[in-house]
């Protein structure tokens, strides 16, 4: 088995995550900016929220990164809430930090212990039943949706 490029890789994790966390941070901005020119958004619960997420946000997304599920939600919120960046650029760097070194070491632990296995072919028909249960999953949501 080659040895892995594991700076590389995982430099290119980091920015992965950056980028993509920030580009759905920005969305919520841009969606709260949009939302503020069309209605009024200075009630006094919204202000509260704004307030929790500009304290104890950071945390939260920094821990984002830890879960399956929640980066989305949590990155737009900070947006849409309008951390500030000064909060959330940390947070963020450490959140993908984090996230490159478990899918970086996880990754290679997957692949090395098929390849080095010497059944490759195992690799495939647990990516084909990963692909064939999206499939059929997709194919029930959609017929219950419309049935």
């Amino acid at each position: 088995m080659p040895d892995w490029p594991v700076l590389p890789l995982y430099a290119f994790l980091v920015v992965v995550a950056f980028c993509r966390a920030g580009a759905t941070y920005a969305v919520g901005r841009v969606a709260r900016g949009a939302a503020g020119r069309r209605w009024r958004l200075d009630a006094a619960w919204l202000r509260r929220g704004e307030d929790v997420v500009r304290r104890f946000g950071a945390p939260a997304v920094t821990l984002c990164f830890m879960t399956v599920g929640v980066q989305t939600a949590v990155n737009l919120a900070a947006g849409t809430l309008r951390m500030p960046l000064r909060h959330y650029l940390p947070a963020l760097l450490l959140g993908a930090l984090l996230w490159a070194g478990v899918y970086l070491t996880v990754g290679i632990a997957v692949v090395e212990t098929f390849w080095g296995s010497r059944r490759p072919w195992l690799l495939l028909a647990v990516l084909g039943a990963a692909g064939l249960t999206a499939v059929a999953v997709r194919h029930l949501l959609r017929r219950r949706v419309t049935g």
